[in-house]
């Protein structure tokens, strides 16, 4: 017989390209990664990823409370913002949009696990560290897991993204799943 503890889990990625295999073969983006480490753990977890390349956060904003109903999340990764930074949109937009979409999730009883952008230096420093900003914020305010910067460890490696300069190519994603794990693995009940 299963109890809540062990019934399988549902995890919510709410992404951009970084998400959603943007330029990759299917099958080698760091969602497609997780979803089989997870299986090889025999891990049960349901991963829904409705990451759409383009994103903002206020595209997320507007298709959360749909996915939220639909297939009720334990967890929700929010893996938004770039695109907002890259346009130059207000922080204080994202900030409000990024809030919602966390505090709509909570009110589920999912766990947010927010994923930490930052902006190229010809942004700015002033605009960059704000925008950085939000996400610690952010996490404090819920006791969240933070994943500080999906790319670590990537940004000194330029074979690693595509032609675009943006976008990691399929080497760099396991090593994107390597600095989202730590945080995500424990909700998921995972090794």
């Amino acid at each position: 017989m299963t109890n809540a503890y062990s019934a399988p889990k549902t995890l919510l990625v709410l992404g951009d390209s970084l998400s959603a295999e943007y330029g990759l073969a299917r099958g080698t983006g760091w969602v497609a990664l997780l979803e089989q480490r997870l299986k090889a753990q025999k891990n049960d977890t349901r991963i829904v990823n409705a990451s759409i390349s383009g994103e903002t956060t206020s595209g997320g904003r507007a298709r959360l409370p749909a996915l939220l109903a639909r297939h009720q999340p334990d967890v929700v990764l929010i893996e938004l913002g770039a695109n907002d930074g890259l346009r130059g949109l207000p922080v204080t937009a994202a900030e409000a949009n990024l809030r919602a979409m966390g505090d709509a999730a909570r009110k589920t009883g999912a766990q947010v696990v927010l994923v930490g952008m930052r902006m190229p230096p010809n942004y700015g420093r002033d605009y960059a560290d704000k925008f950085y900003g939000v996400y610690g914020k952010l996490s404090k305010e819920w006791k969240a897991p933070l994943v500080p910067f999906m790319f670590e460890g990537i940004m000194d490696k330029p074979q690693w993204f595509q032609a675009d300069r943006l976008h990691p190519n399929a080497e760099a994603h396991p090593t994107i799943l390597k600095n989202i794990w730590p945080q995500l693995s424990p909700l998921l009940g995972a090794k």
